[in-house]
C-alpha cells in the first residue's frame, strides 16, 4: 500500500521592511515561519523595501514577478503593505488573505497621510477572501469600518515563559521596588511619560529599566537621551539597549512591576509577556490593553497623558507589596488564557489551507472578549 505524502503548503507573505526587524507583527510573522513545518506548511517572505508614503506602490510589477516565482498556494497580504499592494491582488492567481496588525490607515502617520492610506486599505481588503486581525480591538475597529463578519481574531501567541530557576538579576539597585519598561524608542510607546512619571516618585522607591531599540525615530531617541540627563532622574534608571528572547525573559522574571504608557498600541505583545511572569501592568486606558488586563485586577490603567496619575499607579504598586503580588497573581491567571504560539499557529495555518482549499479563508475563531473593561 502506498503511503500519500500531506500536500505541503506554501504561503508568500508580502510585506515591507526587513522581516528580522524587532516589533510585534514582524515577531508574529517570524514564529509563524518557524512553525510552519510543524502544520505542513512553508512560510515565505515576499519582502520590499519600506519606501516613503506612497512610492511602495512602484513595486507592484517586481511583486508580480516575485509571488510568480514562488508558486505559493496562498498569498498573505501583511496591513503594512496593503495600501501599496492591494491593487496588485487582483491579478495574483492563488487566495488572497490579509494579516492585520493595525487599523485601516496605520498608527503612526499623520491626519493627511492616514486618511488616504485607509481609503487605499479599506480598498484592498475588499479584495482579499478574509482578513486575520490581531486582537480583539482591531476587529473591532474593522467591524465599525465595515468589515464585521470579515475578520477573524488570532492573537499572538505566548512567547515568553520566564521560569523560577536560573541565577536572579537584582534589578532594583538598591531601590525597593523594580520597574521594567519594554518598547523601542518611538513616540507611541510613550517612554518619556515613563520617564516623568519614575521622576516624580520619592527617591530610593524605585528603579527603572528600559529595554528596546533606540534607532527607530532618532529625533525622538535625542529627546529620551536628553531627558535621562536631567538630574530628576539620577540612579533611577538604567538603559539595557535591544535584548534577545532569554535576556528579555529573565529581565521580566526579576522585575517587580511593567510599565508601558503607549497611546496606541493594537496588541500589546509586551504586556502579555509581562502577564505571564506574574508581573502587575500598568499603561493607558487605551489601545488593546484594556482587552487584556482591567484596572484594578490585573494591573492600574490611568486615562492617557496623565503623567501624575501614572505616577500615582507607579507609587501605589512600589509601595505597597501585597498589592504588587495580588494583581501579579491575577495577572499570570489572565495570562494562562490567552493562546500559545502553537494555538495560534493552528488557526493562522488552518485558514490558509482552507483558503488553499475553497478560496475562502475558514470560520472566525474570535474568543469572547475579555473587555475592554474598566
Amino acid at each position: 500500500m502506498t503511503r500519500t505524502t500531506p500536500h505541503r503548503l506554501l504561503i508568500s507573505l508580502v510585506t515591507l521592511g526587513d522581516p528580522n526587524t524587532l516589533t510585534g507583527g514582524y515577531l508574529y510573522h517570524r514564529r509563524l515561519a518557524e512553525l510552519a513545518p510543524q502544520h505542513g506548511a512553508r512560510l515565505e517572505f515576499a519582502s520590499f523595501p519600506a519606501w516613503p508614503f506612497p512610492f511602495p506602490v512602484l513595486y507592484g510589477p517586481r511583486l508580480r514577478r516575485v509571488l510568480s516565482a514562488q508558486q505559493a498556494d496562498v498569498v498573505v497580504l501583511d496591513s503594512i503593505a496593503a495600501a501599496f499592494f492591494g491593487p496588485w491582488m487582483a491579478a495574483v492567481r492563488a487566495p488572497v488573505m490579509a494579516m492585520a496588525h493595525q487599523p485601516p490607515g496605520g498608527i503612526d502617520h499623520g491626519p493627511v497621510r492616514q486618511h488616504a492610506q485607509a481609503v487605499l486599505d479599506r480598498a484592498a481588503y475588499r479584495r482579499v477572501e478574509r482578513v486575520l486581525v490581531a486582537s480583539d480591538l482591531l476587529a473591532d475597529q474593522f467591524g465599525a469600518r465595515g468589515f464585521a463578519g470579515h475578520a477573524a481574531v488570532v492573537p499572538p501567541g505566548r512567547d515568553v515563559t520566564p521560569t523560577a530557576d536560573g541565577r536572579r538579576r537584582d534589578l532594583r539597585g538598591g531601590a525597593r521596588t523594580a520597574l521594567l519598561c519594554v518598547g523601542n524608542w518611538v513616540v507611541r510607546k510613550g517612554i518619556l511619560q515613563a520617564l516623568d512619571a519614575a521622576a516624580r516618585l520619592p527617591a530610593g522607591l524605585a528603579r527603572l529599566h528600559l529595554v528596546g531599540d533606540d534607532r527607530p525615530e532618532p529625533g525622538y531617541a535625542a529627546r529620551v537621551r536628553r531627558r535621562l540627563t536631567r538630574g530628576d532622574l539620577a540612579d533611577r534608571v538604567e538603559y539595557h539597549g535591544r535584548l534577545g528572547r532569554e535576556e528579555v525573559a529573565a529581565m521580566y522574571r526579576d522585575a517587580d512591576v511593567f510599565v508601558l504608557p503607549s497611546v496606541r498600541e493594537p496588541y500589546g505583545t509586551v504586556y502579555g509577556e509581562a502577564m505571564a511572569a506574574g508581573l502587575p501592568v500598568v499603561g493607558w486606558r487605551a489601545g488593546n490593553l484594556p482587552y487584556l488586563a482591567s484596572h484594578e485586577r490585573e494591573g492600574l490603567l490611568v486615562e492617557p497623558g496623565d503623567v501624575a496619575g501614572l505616577a500615582s499607579a507607579l507609587r501605589r504598586l512600589a509601595e505597597d507589596g501585597e498589592l504588587r503580588r495580588r494583581l501579579g497573581a491575577a495577572a499570570r491567571r489572565r495570562a494562562a488564557t490567552f493562546p500559545t504560539w502553537e494555538q495560534t499557529a493552528e488557526r493562522f495555518f488552518a485558514a490558509a489551507r482552507e483558503a488553499a482549499a475553497t478560496g475562502a479563508a475558514g470560520p472566525s475563531w474570535r474568543p469572547r472578549p475579555h473587555g475592554p473593561s474598566g
